[in-house]
C-alpha cells in the first residue's frame, strides 16, 4: 500500500473522510462498551512536539495505547532535531524505527519536508498553517449531533489562523458554506486560501456572520507563538467575542464549538461555552476517536468487516 500522509485537510477525499468517520463511530462504540480492540498491536507511534500540547498529546498517546500499540514522546528540545539535525535526516532515521509519526510544529514546510523523507505515514498534529485533526473532529462532532454538514452554514469568528484555513478546505470537501469575520489587520492570507469564493463569505461585522448559521466556531485571539502581540490583539478583537447576542442570531438549533483552551470573557462568554448549544466537551473527546480511526486507516488501510 502506498504511504498516505495527513498533513492538511485536502489530503483525503470525501469518500476517505466518510470511511474514517464510520470507523470512528465503531471504535468509539467499542471504547464506550469497554470492548478491547487492538488493530495496531505491536505498532509504534512516534510523537514529535515542537509546540506544547495537552489535548494533542493525550489523545494520540492514549489512542495508540487503546489500539494495542505504543506511543513514544519526543520533544525537539530533548532530541537532535533541536540541535540542528536536518529535518530530512530525521525523517529518514525516525521512520525506520516506527510505524507512524505525528508532528506538532510551527511551519508547515517543516512537516512537508519530513514527510517527503519518511517511510511511514505522517500526521499533522498542528502547524501555524493547518490543524486538520481538530477540524476533522469538529466535522465529526457536528454530524454526530445534527446529521450531514453538507449545505450547512458555519461561522468563523476571530483570528485568521490555522483552524480557519483547515475549515476552508473542509468546506470544499464536505460542501458547506463558511461565514468569516476577522478584525481589520487580521484578515486571511489569500495565498493560503485554496477554496474558491463560492465556499465562503466575508463579513465586517461578526454579528452579521452569525446570522442564520448552523454552527458558530471560534478560537483564542492570541495563538501559540504570538504571545508578544497579546495586548494589541485584545484591542483589535474588541467586539469579536462570541456571546449570547451573537448566538441568538444563529439558527435556533445551532451549535457552538471551540478547539480549546478557551478564555471566558475574551473570545467567548461563559454563558455560551457553558451553555446548552455548546458541544466543546464532545468535540474535545472526539479528537481521541477520530485520531484512532485515522491511525488505523493510515497504518493498516481499509478494514472490511
Amino acid at each position: 500500500m502506498a504511504i498516505r500522509h495527513f498533513l492538511q485537510f485536502s489530503d483525503l477525499s470525501l469518500t476517505e473522510f466518510e470511511y474514517v468517520m464510520e470507523r470512528a463511530r465503531i471504535i468509539k462504540r467499542k471504547f464506550k462498551n469497554y470492548e478491547p480492540y487492538h488493530p495496531l498491536l505491536d505498532r509504534t507511534l512516534v510523537m514529535i512536539f515542537e509546540k506544547n500540547s495537552t489535548r494533542t498529546r493525550l489523545s494520540f498517546e492514549a489512542g495508540m495505547h487503546q489500539l494495542g500499540g505504543a506511543a513514544i514522546y519526543l520533544n525537539t528540545r530533548d532530541s537532535q532535531l533541536g540541535r540542528g539535525e536536518p529535518v530530512e535526516d530525521a525523517g529518514q532515521v525516525i521512520s525506520r524505527m516506527c510505524d507512524i509519526i505525528m508532528i506538532r510544529t510551527f511551519e508547515q514546510e517543516m512537516i512537508e519536508r519530513f514527510a517527503a523523507n519518511s517511510r511511514v505515514p505522517v500526521i499533522n498534529g498542528l502547524t501555524n498553517q493547518h490543524h486538520p485533526c481538530q477540524v476533522f473532529a469538529d466535522v465529526f462532532t457536528y454530524i454526530e449531533h445534527r446529521g450531514s454538514i453538507a449545505g450547512k452554514k458555519v461561522a468563523w469568528i476571530g483570528d485568521a489562523n490555522n483552524m480557519l484555513y483547515s475549515w476552508l478546505q473542509a468546506a470544499v470537501i464536505f460542501g458547506f458554506h463558511l461565514h468569516i469575520s476577522t478584525p481589520k489587520g487580521y484578515d486571511m492570507d489569500m495565498a493560503q486560501v485554496t477554496a474558491d469564493a463560492s465556499h465562503y463569505s466575508v463579513f465586517e461585522n461578526p454579528s452579521d456572520a452569525c446570522a442564520g448559521v448552523d454552527l458558530v466556531n471560534t478560537d483564542v485571539w492570541t495563538s501559540m507563538g504570538y504571545e508578544a502581540e497579546n495586548q494589541a490583539r485584545l484591542a483589535a478583537f474588541d467586539g469579536w467575542i462570541v456571546d449570547e447576542a451573537k448566538m441568538a442570531r444563529a439558527n435556533p438549533d445551532a451549535l457552538f464549538m471551540h478547539c480549546l483552551p478557551a478564555h471566558r470573557g475574551e473570545e467567548v462568554s461563559a454563558g455560551v461555552i457553558d451553555g446548552p448549544q455548546s458541544v466543546v466537551w464532545d468535540e474535545a473527546e472526539n479528537r481521541l476517536h477520530i485520531q484512532k480511526a485515522l491511525l488505523e486507516f493510515l497504518v493498516v488501510g481499509i478494514i472490511k468487516d
